[in-house]
């Protein structure tokens, strides 16, 4: 139990696997990327509202090394998502204090694409009010893949001895090096699964699956999920007796 003093403390970090765009598309007879449409806008809403309800570090899917198995039109139209969001969005997230980065595999996706990833990050990089980091290409058994062959050339160059490696000296390998491990994982639109996302960063997380569409999902919505966390009895394999 809480001491009498003791508040509970909300997420600093949350991570959002933004899930139901297509199905709420298809909903109103529209093609699905018109719901990737309405995705894009909702995660302003969802960031501006981070400050307030005390989440320094919001963390959101936007494409996983599965979702190349979606049809051409769909991965096509995507890319040009990314590519308008990140044109026109830009100047917002550096005038609002947002801090922005990027983890995946950047190998497979347009240089195009790349550059404005990279300029947005340089714009940004000065600024701390909220951190934002998109997962773009992104697949949790690919970045343990990448930073576990990243390690073995250490060891393979003589810099790292592997009878001294551990948990801490993996993690310092992958693409979330510099951020904490998420407090919370939210899942919309019902699924309940984790889809291959933070896989080794949410070893302690807690978990919410809602049924709420991404495109629905409001910032009223996520405070009373910010709120819902506050006052769970995080023990992290610890026993409270």
């Amino acid at each position: 139990m809480l001491a009498r003093n003791e508040e509970r403390v909300g997420p600093s970090h949350v991570a959002v696997i933004m899930d139901g765009n297509g199905r709420w598309a298809q909903k109103r007879g529209k093609p699905r990327l018109f719901g990737h449409h309405a995705g894009a806008k909702r995660v302003r809403e969802i960031v501006e509202a981070c400050p307030e309800l005390g989440v320094k570090y919001l963390t959101i899917f936007a494409f996983s090394t599965e979702n190349w198995k979606r049809t051409q039109t769909e991965v096509s139209g995507l890319m040009r998502l990314f590519h308008r969001y990140l044109t026109r969005e830009a100047q917002s997230l550096v005038d609002n204090g947002v801090r922005v980065r990027f983890i995946g595999d950047r190998m497979k996706l347009e240089p195009t694409l790349v550059e404005l990833m990279d300029n947005l990050e340089l714009m940004t990089s000065g600024n701390d009010l909220v951190h934002l980091t998109v997962a773009l290409n992104y697949g949790g058994r690919d970045e343990v893949t990448r930073a576990a062959k990243r390690l073995c050339r250490e060891v393979a160059a003589g810099r790292v001895d592997p009878e001294r490696v551990d948990a801490e000296d993996l993690s310092r390998y992958l693409d979330t090096y510099v951020l904490p491990d998420p407090d919370l994982v939210l899942r919309t639109s019902g699924e309940a699964r984790i889809s291959n996302f933070l896989l080794w960063q949410s070893a302690y997380a807690e978990y919410e699956f809602i049924d709420t569409l991404w495109p629905d999902f409001t910032k009223e919505e996520f405070a009373e999920v910010v709120a819902g966390y506050a006052a769970r009895d995080r023990r992290f394999g610890a026993v409270v007796g």
